[in-house]
């Protein structure tokens, strides 16, 4: 089997957040993706850390596709200049195309929809439906509080510490890229 980091599904919020360092973030992952001619594969919007994840890798020359519901498209939401855009019916069959034409996951900041689809492929992940390492990429600590709760959960016995593992911490796109590459081996 090829285990090769030739495409990434990136999780992020639909909106930028009230610190610019989520955007500069997400732009950065973008453009390293693009440098190392990783596909960057997402939810398809035009704004937020979607949006400038998308843009960055764009303007670094890489490829881009996006995955969205049609009822998100016919809101205007839909970023129209990606390398490919994919309708879906829902957002269950849009996580569905997004982990299937992904090699891994990198998590940037979000909301809700970016902490369900986090913890939707982890748990696909801990069933072995699929085995493709997951990035939480978290310069900021912005996830400490998640990441302080998981622990809880293993010290509580509702999860195997094996679990907690299967979270890969990054602090930079590089880190993240690197960690993630090493994960394929």
């Amino acid at each position: 089997m090829d285990r090769t980091l030739r495409s990434v599904c990136v999780f992020a919020g639909s909106r930028a957040g009230n610190q610019p360092n989520f955007a500069e973030i997400a732009s950065a992952l973008g453009t390293e993706l693009a440098r190392r001619s990783i596909q960057l594969v997402y939810g398809g919007g035009r704004v937020g850390l979607m949006g400038a994840a998308a843009n960055a890798a764009l303007a670094a020359g890489g490829k881009v596709v996006g995955v969205i519901p049609r009822a998100m498209v016919e809101r205007e939401w839909a970023h129209n200049a990606v390398t490919e855009l994919v309708l879906t019916n829902g957002m269950h069959e849009r996580k569905a195309v997004m982990a299937a034409r992904s090699d891994a996951f990198v998590v940037l900041p979000g909301g809700i929809g970016t902490l369900e689809e986090l913890f939707e492929v982890m748990s696909w992940r801990y069933l072995s439906f699929h085995h493709k390492p997951i990035a939480l990429l978290d310069p900021m600590g912005y996830y400490a509080p998640l990441l302080a709760m998981l622990e809880s959960m293993v010290d509580a016995g509702f999860m195997d510490r094996d679990t907690l593992h299967l979270l890969i911490v990054a602090t930079s796109p590089e880190d993240a890229c690197a960690k993630l590459t090493a994960a394929l081996q």
